[in-house]
């Protein structure tokens, strides 16, 4: 069994989309024609948005993401933590936590994305 996507529930897909492209360096997969579900490029598996409207719609009680209570978190690596940081404060995100040099030897930082999804932005941890 092969781990395929994660799909993040979103207000504005094409909005989430364009933001995770600027913030990550994420390339664009595929956006469907009713611009409520998109795909980004991440390597194996596939970073996937759906729109609230769409999943509500199949009958299934999505709620938005609260930063104030995450659930999940998803982690983007990076040699240079403070650099990645930056570039996704420009495009928008929200600083939760400033780099910080954890005891096992990696850095990390966080962020919230433009609906308030918990997004790790880290360096290689060092064995």
């Amino acid at each position: 069994m092969q781990f395929k996507y994660t799909i993040l529930y979103v207000e504005d897909v094409p909005k989430s989309l364009d933001f995770y492209q600027r913030a990550f360096s994420l390339q664009l997969k595929m956006l469907h024609a009713a611009n409520d579900y998109g795909e980004l490029q991440t390597g194996a598996t596939t970073l996937s948005f759906s729109s609230l409207t769409l999943i509500r719609g199949s009958g299934k009680n999505a709620a938005a993401a609260d930063i104030e209570l995450p659930c999940f978190e998803i982690a983007f690596e990076t040699e240079d933590v403070a650099a990645a940081v930056d570039v996704a404060l420009q495009a928008g995100a929200n600083l939760l936590q400033h780099t910080e040099l954890m005891p096992w030897g990696q850095k990390v930082a966080y962020v919230a994305d433009l609906d308030g999804n918990l997004v790790e932005i880290c360096s290689p941890v060092m064995a």
